[in-house]
């Protein structure tokens, strides 16, 4: 089985002003449709043909660079999607809220944790909220990867994160990245956020 692309849970235009309709239907059209191309061409031959997306992150040392890049880019948009909702924004509540509050103090540390994360990853990655053994954590990575790796320096299980490529924002915010940073907060999906803690 060769991995598909997703389709949207919502319209290109539905996290707008937040998130422009070109902006998302360039990214997904174009640049996820091409990470999930790549990724079944590279592990043609491989032996991870079949295999599922978590177990190929977690073994990615032994795979090759284009199986890391377009691997990464398909797993982490796949993620990114559902992390944003027309409806999303406002905080968390629940076991989420719980543990954020437990882990950072407050909601408002937390989003200042996380907003900084983003802000200084050096040029193209992701900055994450992942849970660990030790409970939860902010990291980011460079590139397209994530905290599954097995060679991600801080290791976990993503649970909310947010794309800092230029091609995420650059229509819209242009060199503004703390901008695009503060609109993600007003459609995160914190239903799937929780979901994805409690598994």
């Amino acid at each position: 089985m060769s991995f598909e692309l997703p389709k949207l849970d919502y319209a290109y235009n539905a996290l707008e002003p937040n998130i422009d309709a070109q902006t998302m239907e360039i990214h997904h059209t174009k640049h996820h449709a091409a990470y999930t191309a790549n990724l079944n061409k590279a592990l043609e031959g491989t032996g991870f043909e079949g295999k599922s997306i978590d177990e190929i992150l977690l073994n990615i040392s032994k795979l090759s660079t284009p199986i890391r890049n377009n691997g990464g880019g398909f797993y982490n948009h796949n993620l990114f999607w559902k992390l944003m909702s027309p409806s999303g924004g406002g905080k968390p509540t629940g076991d989420i809220a719980d543990a954020i509050n437990k882990f950072f103090g407050t909601f408002e540390k937390f989003k200042e944790e996380f907003a900084n994360a983003a802000a200084t990853r050096f040029g193209s990655g992701w900055a994450w909220l992942i849970n660990t053994k030790d409970g939860l954590k902010i990291t980011s990575t460079p590139n397209q990867d994530n905290p599954l790796m097995d060679i991600a320096e801080v290791k976990g299980k993503p649970i909310l994160g947010i794309d800092v490529w230029e091609h995420a924002y650059y229509l819209k915010y242009q060199n503004r990245r703390p901008e695009y940073v503060a609109a993600f907060w007003n459609v995160i999906n914190w239903d799937e956020v929780s979901r994805k803690f409690k598994l």
